[in-house]
């Protein structure tokens, strides 16, 4: 085997091997034997997203304009529209906020061309009521307190949303993260202007039941998983949540949306702000050996859409693949992503 494929875990030759064993651990942005153990009970999602070496490197420093339009947003309480090239740091913006102003896990609800309004509040599941109802009576239970029929169960099949739970009322705003709302479909914009002036919605299978429940109060799941009482069948926020939508400008929205909405427009990154978001997630070590990559990076993308993560890949890769292949393996992994199919 030559110098520049030993690094290869899968030969292609046929045979079984224990090459695997010879495996590394995984990016860190790719790294999710840490969920369980996260600091705080978090969900590990802050290294993958900021870095597990971000205190090696000033990571996210704004510039004055994106500094000033995030703190509007906040102090307006007013979603916060985000829009810029794929790699960008859309995404990362909302993770840094909740991060430094320790407001917990970001709620992510990404965005696809069949979602609706309704799957980012709440998804109530009436066939597995009705199945568990069913099982009951054979049982014998029926309507009994406690079991599948009871009133008091209902919420038991009700698991909010991530717009629903940052919704619920709670002393700090919760990060959500509506992630490329540009993949909707044309009604989920307008749908959204509603729930985001009022800042409440409503569960109308709880509010049917309202008073037969106790103290009117029902137990449903949140997209945490965690369980949460909601009063009157309606979810009203105290802290109004601190929203971001991102968009890779693929589409416009109505103005009745930019209306409510603080616009803000992410610009490609420069060599220094490449350098820091590779530092972050690699390490130094790692920032100047793949400085070159880098350089390459920024020149190609003034013609080519190009994102930040594929130069990620392609430094973490390459450490491991000698000359030649490192340049050939760059290039396989950093292809334009406007390449006509």
């Amino acid at each position: 085997m030559t110098e520049s494929s030993e690094w290869l875990i899968y030969r292609g030759a046929g045979e079984p091997h224990d090459g695997i064993e010879r495996l590394p651990a995984p990016p860190p942005w790719r790294d999710f034997t840490g969920r369980d153990a996260a600091p705080g009970g978090g969900d590990g999602s802050e290294d993958r997203r900021l870095g597990a070496y971000r205190h090696l490197a000033e990571l996210h420093r704004p510039g004055a304009e994106e500094l000033e339009m995030i703190n509007a947003a906040l102090y307006l309480r007013r979603p916060l529209l985000v829009t810029g090239s794929p790699g960008a740091g859309k995404s990362t913006l909302a993770h840094s906020v909740a991060y430094e102003l320790g407001l917990g896990n970001v709620l992510r609800w990404s965005i696809v061309s069949r979602s609706t309004l309704q799957d980012g509040l709440y998804h109530y599941d009436a066939i597995a009521r009705l199945q568990d109802v069913q099982i009951a009576a054979q049982g014998g239970y029926g309507n009994a307190a406690g079991s599948p029929g009871a009133v008091e169960s209902i919420g038991s099949y009700i698991r909010l949303g991530p717009l629903g739970t940052a919704l619920l009322p709670s002393d700090a705003p919760r990060v959500l993260l509506i992630d490329e709302l540009d993949k909707s479909d044309i009604d989920l914009p307008n749908d959204l202007l509603n729930v985001l002036e009022e800042g409440e919605f409503p569960i109308p299978e709880l509010e049917r039941l309202a008073d037969r429940l106790p103290d009117g109060e029902a137990e449903v799941l949140t997209a945490d998983g965690t369980k949460v009482r909601v009063r009157d069948g309606r979810v009203r926020c105290r802290a109004f949540p601190f929203v971001v939508l991102t968009s890779n400008g693929e589409r416009d929205f109505p103005a009745p949306l930019m209306r409510r909405c603080i616009h803000l427009q992410l610009d490609r990154p420069d060599h220094a702000r490449l350098a820091t978001f590779v530092r972050a997630h690699l390490g130094d070590e790692a920032a100047r050996a793949g400085d070159d990559l880098i350089t390459r990076f920024l020149e190609r993308s003034r013609s080519e859409l190009l994102a930040a993560d594929q130069l990620l890949n392609a430094i973490y890769l390459t450490d491991a693949a000698a000359p030649p292949s490192r340049d050939r393996l760059a290039d396989l992994l950093i292809q334009r992503l406007d390449r006509p199919r």
